[in-house]
């Protein structure tokens, strides 16, 4: 009795806790032992009662589960960064019922940006990542991360990527050779001088390393007229000339030269190639245009011709056009049909070679592959006119509509108006004496009768027929109806068709076709009958494309 009392002093313990420790308890509760263990009772409802609480705890800590979140760096700036400049975090997500997380991007993924389920990401942005005339380019990526427990938590991270101007870059150049008494005159090879941001470039001398005499323009002309003393030092002592590459606007520097030499006897003249490549791949359509520059060091008086010797013999010498007598430029557009069926592709090498007036020689051999291709200027202009053909049926036959619509229309008014005055009959039922007509008002109506022997009554309205008295209104209002119901089907399909196909890259796809024929269908040869429209009814208006875009307002002119 007395551990029953203790008990039930203390509430909170339940049916579960004996069923968890029963054994305890019954060593405990056994007789005549009870008292003599009251001391050991109380010490193990005290261990009861610190286990359940233990246990309601952890239960309240598993329903309320911290919610998922990721977590990223937490330096200033950090998502700022330059062209050129990596990148690299890793990705963290807390909370959630479950602790094994995926991490992926949603949205945003650029080139260059690496990203795996573990959350590690990795990027530079290359140096044409901005434009060279911004200053800076902002991209937005969606970051996420999910559990087990189909739990998931996205966040929007804003990459600003500034704009890193990169100097220009000079090459090795060939030597100049002077000769004595002559104006020498040197073009640094644009070829050798590059700037990777694609900005424009100017040539600044150096003062002191000039020699006395010689110019050097923005356009990287070198001029000089040497003197003797110049021209008898310079053959024992060959000098370089330096000079400065300067971007624009960003005016970055990189230092430049080139040699310059007293010429031999007769020097090759030498040919430089812009692009400077051995490879080219075009498709039909394309423009091919390659630069050429000759240089001889005795002067452009030495060169004697420029040509070239192809392969293939369907290039037109036209092609090479003479902007100087040491610039040239091959011009050359592959047609459509340069690649015959059934191949995919044609290859062939040119050889460019110049010769001076001592028969030297120097060449470059290209290698030129033309790809078939689909002409797709002339693909679109067939897929526009199906799409114009169709809108000029359909405006034809709806000018035809509203001018039968409005034709039926003066008819069934003048219908309506009818014949007031009174149409006289004359009958034979048998005995027939005389008509006498008797004027009868009733309420809201007005008919006039004609009696007919004085015992037989016949009634004539207002004619409400088109002109003639026996024909019915039914007819002229039900094609009237019928007309107006198949107009505004075709203006409502017409404006749908036009709008939807407005583009050309909307008219490119498969189902426009299938869409045009639909619609040309509900203008097939059945339903014109049905209308009872004239088959030699011609339009008085013209086609143009303003007179469509006026029945149809989304129509489009470009082709």
């Amino acid at each position: 009795m007395r551990f029953c009392a203790v008990f039930r002093l203390h509430p909170l313990f339940h049916a579960k806790v004996f069923a968890n420790l029963g054994a305890s308890i019954h060593l405990i509760s056994a007789p005549r032992c009870f008292m003599r263990k009251s001391l050991l009772l109380f010490s193990v409802l005290f261990l009861l009662f610190t286990h359940v609480s233990a246990q309601e705890a952890t239960s309240r800590n598993r329903t309320k589960s911290p919610a998922l979140k990721l977590s990223f760096p937490e330096k200033k700036s950090w998502n700022v960064l330059k062209e050129g400049e990596k990148l690299e975090f890793t990705l963290q997500a807390t909370g959630g019922k479950d602790s094994l997380y995926t991490y992926t991007i949603t949205q945003g993924m650029v080139e260059g940006i690496q990203f795996d389920t573990l959350g590690h990401f990795s990027w530079t942005p290359s140096y044409d990542f901005v434009d060279r005339l911004g200053a800076e380019r902002t991209v937005q990526v969606i970051f996420k991360a999910s559990n087990g427990s189909d739990e998931s938590v996205s966040q929007v991270i804003d990459f600003k990527v500034e704009h890193v101007n990169r100097p220009p870059s000079v090459g090795e150049l060939k030597p100049l050779y002077v000769r004595y008494n002559a104006q020498n005159t040197y073009t640094i090879e644009s070829s050798v001088v590059k700037d990777e941001d694609n900005d424009p470039i100017v040539f600044v001398p150096i003062p002191e390393g000039m020699p006395e005499g010689a110019k050097l323009s923005e356009q990287g002309e070198f001029t000089w007229k040497p003197s003797l003393t110049q021209f008898n030092r310079l053959r024992n002592n060959p000098i370089k000339v330096e000079f400065y590459v300067e971007d624009q606007p960003a005016k970055a520097r990189t230092k430049g030269y080139f040699k310059v030499e007293v010429t031999q006897q007769d020097l090759p003249p030498s040919l430089q190639m812009i692009p400077s490549q051995k490879r080219f791949v075009y498709k039909e359509g394309s423009t091919v245009n390659l630069k050429f520059q000759i240089y001889d060091p005795n002067g452009e008086a030495d060169i004697a011709s420029f040509n070239f010797i192809s392969d293939n013999t369907d290039l037109p010498a036209t092609a090479l056009v003479k902007n100087t007598p040491s610039q040239y430029e091959f011009i050359w557009k592959p047609g459509y049909d340069f690649v015959r069926d059934p191949l995919d592709s044609v290859s062939f090498d040119i050889t460019f070679f110049v010769l001076d007036k001592s028969n030297r020689r120097d060449e470059r051999t290209v290698s030129f592959t033309i790809v078939n291709a689909v002409n797709e200027a002339e693909a679109d202009q067939k897929l526009y006119n199906e799409y114009r053909a169709a809108l000029v049926r359909a405006w034809d036959l709806m000018e035809q509509l509203k001018e039968t619509e409005r034709d039926l229309k003066k008819k069934y008014n003048r219908a309506r108006k009818g014949k007031k005055a009174r149409s006289l009959t004359n009958a034979s039922l048998g005995a027939v004496t005389g008509i006498a007509p008797v004027i009868v008002e009733t309420p809201a109506t007005s008919k006039k009768i004609t009696t007919i022997g004085g015992t037989t009554v016949m009634t004539i309205g207002t004619l409400e027929a088109t002109e003639v008295i026996g024909r019915s209104t039914k007819d002229l209002v039900e094609r009237l109806n019928y007309i107006i119901e198949k107009r505004n089907e075709l203006q409502t399909k017409g404006d749908v068709f036009a709008r939807k196909y407005a583009l050309k890259s909307s008219r490119r796809k498969p189902e426009f076709l299938k869409d045009a024929d639909d619609f040309v269908a509900l203008m097939n040869l059945k339903g014109l009958v049905a209308l009872e429209l004239d088959a030699n009814w011609k339009n008085k208006n013209k086609p143009t494309n303003e007179n469509i875009a006026k029945t149809f307002k989304d129509f489009s002119y470009e082709n």
